[in-house]
């Protein structure tokens, strides 16, 4: 398993979101973001293999969850197109487990276990 890992549950409906398109960056020195990888939610709306293992490395990280392609897919009109969650790995012995709470209108994150 990747030290980076997400999962996005719909709480609008209380089930996992399947098939949201992720981004992964980190943050360039000097400014900018460089893709690491991307990959889409399973039925489960987990998104288990962002980073090799051991690859991981200190640094600003972004998440970016395409949120309106997954609205589309249910014939939902959403508000947000994309959610970005910007966050810090401090320590990349650790692992970095950033769910997103998601509806048509509102969103939230954390850092999960």
């Amino acid at each position: 398993m990747s030290e980076i890992t997400t999962h996005v549950l719909d709480i609008s409906i209380g089930r996992p979101a399947a098939g949201v398109p992720v981004i992964l960056e980190i943050e360039k020195t000097g400014g900018g973001w460089k893709e690491l990888s991307r990959g889409a939610t399973d039925g489960d709306g987990r998104l288990r293999h962002l980073l090799a293992p051991g690859s991981l490395a200190e640094g600003i990280y972004r998440l970016t969850f395409e949120t309106q392609q997954y609205f589309q897919s249910r014939k939902i009109e959403g508000l947000y197109p994309q959610v970005s969650i910007v966050f810090h790995v401090r320590d990349a012995k650790q692992n970095y487990h950033i769910p997103l709470l998601l509806s048509p209108y509102g969103y939230s994150t954390y850092r999960g276990s």
